[in-house]
């Protein structure tokens, strides 16, 4: 049996799978709040309890929001950090790994079928050509797969962290919004749920808002593209382009940076839910707009993963390849 995980910042996914040609096949999963417990191994304890049956473990990945040194990841938006001893020692197994999450969405890319994603831009795949994914959700996460002979090797990053660059006007006026308050914009400022409520309040300037009122900032950031997406609030339509515009151009930046021409794939929580806004033009003409490099980022396809759970598939991936042979050292 195959232990996966998926820990992010709000939640945490786990899953058993057996064995499979093509992919790993689930057989039981569990979603759990990530901040109503104390450790991550609490999180395994009650998935324990609630398989409700005795299993035993061959090899186990997970994925995590934040940067992985060694084999302890250090949670972004959580006050507590992961090892794989804890998950060596709870399943008594040798073969545990942690991986950065986009690292472990990565490794689902090759393994989505045909219906779990949706074309943005169809393009011209280059068979020998590298791939990126990026997934905006309680952060902004990106990774590159590497292609060496012939086969995929995602790449962890934190690139989400690092600094928004300022396109428009408006984005300036976003930019010296968060210099005044925080000192620098990371581009998961902007890219993410909380992002989201950024430019809300840039685009609102200060003034109330029915769409969002009496909501946490949780719930907040749905509320806000659903009131873009049906027109409701000008200031909600406003931001929610801004996001999709910059979103495009983040995810062309990416392309560029891993010289993705066998695909752009756009993960995470937030872009199937706002799939119309995704595809209405706005993200790839911000995807394109590069300069001398237009014509190269216009040939990228570049597709939304449709699939919430691909994070823990790809941990999945990893986890049946480690029982195998090792995937490659680490």
């Amino acid at each position: 049996m195959l232990l996966a995980g998926d820990v992010g910042g709000t939640k945490t996914l786990l899953g058993l799978f057996e064995r499979g040609d093509h992919r790993p096949r689930p057989v039981a999963t569990r979603s759990y709040e990530t901040n109503s417990f104390n450790s991550f191994t609490e999180i395994l304890d009650a998935f324990a309890r609630d398989v409700h049956k005795p299993f035993s473990v061959d090899a186990a990945a997970v994925g995590v929001a934040g940067p992985v040194i060694g084999d302890t990841a250090s949670l972004t938006h959580i006050v507590w950090d992961i090892t794989a001893d804890e998950i060596r020692a709870r399943f008594g197994m040798a073969r545990a790994r942690l991986l950065n999450d986009l690292e472990a969405m990565a490794y689902s890319v090759t393994a989505l079928a045909p219906e779990e994603l949706a074309v943005l831009q169809e393009g011209e795949a280059v068979s020998d050509g590298n791939a990126a994914v990026i997934a905006a959700g309680t952060g902004l996460g990106q990774a590159c797969l590497h292609r060496v002979s012939g086969q995929f090797w995602p790449l962890s990053s934190e690139g989400g962290h690092a600094d928004f660059a300022a396109r428009t006007d408006r984005e300036i006026e976003l930019l010296l919004l968060m210099r005044r308050e925080h000192g620098r914009a990371a581009v998961e400022d902007v890219l993410s749920g909380p992002g989201l409520l950024n430019l809300h309040r840039l685009t609102h300037d200060g003034r109330d808002c029915e769409s969002i009122r009496g909501l946490d900032p949780v719930a907040a950031p749905a509320a806000i593209t659903q009131a873009g997406m049906d027109g409701r609030c000008p200031g909600c339509v406003e931001a929610l382009a801004m996001f999709v515009s910059a979103y495009g151009a983040e995810a062309g930046n990416l392309a560029l940076r891993g010289v993705a021409t066998a695909g752009v794939f756009v993960g995470g929580g937030i872009a199937p839910k706002i799939l119309p806004a995704l595809q209405d033009g706005r993200f790839i003409q911000a995807f394109r707009e590069k300069g001398p490099m237009t014509e190269l980022v216009s040939r990228i396809p570049v597709k939304v993963i449709l699939n919430a759970e691909a994070g823990l598939l790809g941990a999945a991936v990893y986890a049946q390849a480690l029982a195998e042979s090792e995937p490659h050292s680490r």
